[in-house]
C-alpha cells in the first residue's frame, strides 16, 4: 500500500514534459535487469524479445492519472516512428490484469500500442522506476540509455527531433546532462 501511495504522489507531482532537453542520457549505457511480462495473448516475454531496435519502454498503470494523461501521445509517437528499429513498449504494471489494460485502451482510443502487463509489478522494482509513468529509453542491445519520471508531451515536436535524432545516431552522449547534438 505504501509502494502505491508513493508511486501516486509521484507521479501526480510532476507535470507533463514536452522540451526534449529535459531527457537526461547516459554518458555509457548501462545493462538492465532481466525482466518478463506477458502479452494479451498470455505469453512470457522479456525485454530480448526486442534486441535490435531501440525500445521507448515505459511503465504506467491505468489507475495513475498522468500515466493515463499521456497514453494518447505514446501511441501517436509509435504511429509516427514505430516499425522496424523502434517501437513504444507501454508495460502495465496494473494488478487488475491484461483485461483492465485492453479495457483502457479501447475507452481511449489507443490502437497502434500493444498490450503488455506485469501484474507482479517486479518490471517497475527491477528497473528502480519509483514514479509513474517511468520511462526507459533502450538501445537495439538491451542496454538503458536514457530515462526519465513523469509524464512527457511524447507526440511534441522536440520529442519527435530529439528521437529521431537517436534512431539515426546523430546524438552525442554528455554524462547525465541535456543531451548535446552533433552534426549540424
Amino acid at each position: 500500500m505504501r509502494l502505491f501511495l508513493l508511486l501516486l504522489l509521484v507521479g501526480a507531482a510532476v507535470a507533463s514534459r514536452p522540451l526534449a532537453a529535459e531527457i537526461p542520457l547516459r554518458k555509457a549505457p548501462l545493462p538492465l535487469p532481466e525482466i518478463a511480462f506477458t502479452d494479451d495473448r498470455g505469453r512470457q516475454l522479456t525485454l530480448r524479445d526486442w534486441h535490435g531496435k531501440f525500445v521507448l519502454l515505459n511503465i504506467w498503470a491505468t489507475w495513475c492519472g498522468p500515466c493515463r494523461a499521456e497514453m494518447p501521445a505514446l501511441d501517436r509517437l509509435q504511429a509516427r516512428l514505430g516499425g522496424e528499429n523502434f517501437e513504444v513498449l507501454a508495460l502495465s504494471v496494473d494488478r487488475a490484469g491484461i483485461d483492465a489494460v485492453s479495457g483502457f485502451y479501447k475507452d481511449y482510443g489507443i490502437g497502434r500500442l500493444r498490450l503488455f502487463n506485469d501484474q507482479s509489478g517486479g518490471a517497475a522494482r527491477k528497473l528502480k522506476i519509483f514514479g509513474l509513468p517511468g520511462t526507459i529509453l533502450v538501445d537495439p542491445q538491451g542496454r538503458e540509455i536514457g530515462r526519465i519520471i513523469g509524464a512527457v508531451e511524447w507526440d511534441a515536436a522536440e520529442i519527435i527531433a530529439f528521437l529521431r535524432g537517436i534512431l539515426e545516431g546523430n546524438q552525442e552522449r554528455n554524462g547525465n546532462d541535456p543531451l548535446q547534438k552533433t552534426g549540424g
